[in-house]
């Protein structure tokens, strides 16, 4: 299997896209598929990397990556040592992002034998699932896609909302990290940049309005994005598929640093839906 790690795409964004890559080198084409990876999180965030191999050797060409304003950066991409970044992202960085990281998948000379430019998905968990819905939308390269515990509307996040006058009048909030403890900022250009986007962010317009095979994935005990909003997206569209995870949490039961040789139970029947639904 041959495995490229933390290759920099440059996207539009003044900051490095860091991606990896997972295939298996046969000079055959294959199935793209581009991971995104949701709030607070990061391409090497516990068993994703088990999960890109699965991929890999199911005959995918696998592609996940960090958005270039996610806290990480080229030295230091499992972690948030650049704070001012993260404060700095939004929404529409991120759909720039995922375009940047298309254009580079198919534009790239020696990925040309392995890869059906033709047959591109593309899987998002948590907040990524409302950024691949939105991008799916718009992007007719997109041929199916994939939420996992996928967010159903960005105007009642927590980040997007809360003492907006505060907000406005300080310039910055502030959520705590859980694991690292860090104070990480939203800058109030954030909720501006929201507003000004409101159309295209509009996840139940864009659910309902595509045509492509959608997977609707969600576990049954979520307490971060509740099942509700898994419910929401299948409803929206009549095509879509979705499936339950039980007693899966928001992340399938896998926890960073995963230091285990395999996926969770629960995060590998997620795999296997994936791959079943892709194929």
């Amino acid at each position: 299997m041959k495995i490229l790690k933390n290759i920099l795409i440059q996207g539009k964004h003044q900051k490095p896209i860091v991606t990896d890559v997972f295939y298996k080198q046969t000079h055959q084409p294959k199935k793209v598929v581009v991971f995104c990876h949701g709030y607070k999180g990061f391409k090497d965030w516990g068993a994703w990397n088990i999960m890109a191999e699965a991929f890999a050797k199911a005959d995918f060409f696998f592609v996940k990556f960090n958005f270039s304003h996610n806290g990480g950066s080229a030295e230091n991409p499992t972690d948030f040592p650049d704070l001012n970044a993260f404060g700095n992202n939004n929404y529409t960085k991120e759909l720039d992002d995922l375009e940047s990281v298309l254009d580079w998948v198919l534009s790239e000379e020696k990925f040309k034998i392995e890869i059906k430019s033709n047959d591109i998905s593309i899987i998002g968990h948590s907040r990524g699932g409302g950024i691949v819905l939105l991008k799916a939308n718009e992007d007719e390269r997109v041929k199916k896609v994939i939420t996992l515990a996928g967010v159903c509307d960005f105007g009642s996040r927590s980040s997007t909302i809360g003492d907006l006058e505060n907000w406005r009048k300080t310039g910055v909030k502030y959520v705590v990290n859980g694991r690292t403890k860090q104070q990480m900022p939203h800058f109030y250009q954030f909720y501006i940049n929201f507003k000004e986007n409101e159309e295209r962010l509009n996840i139940q317009k864009a659910a309902k309005n595509i045509t492509i095979p959608h997977l609707v994935i969600h576990g049954d005990v979520d307490t971060s994005v509740s099942i509700k909003e898994g419910e929401n997206l299948h409803q929206w569209n009549a095509k879509s598929e979705f499936e339950i995870i039980k007693n899966a949490d928001h992340v399938f039961n896998v926890s960073h640093p995963w230091k285990k040789p395999n996926m969770s139970k629960e995060l590998k029947s997620v795999t296997n839906l994936c791959i079943n639904f892709l194929r």
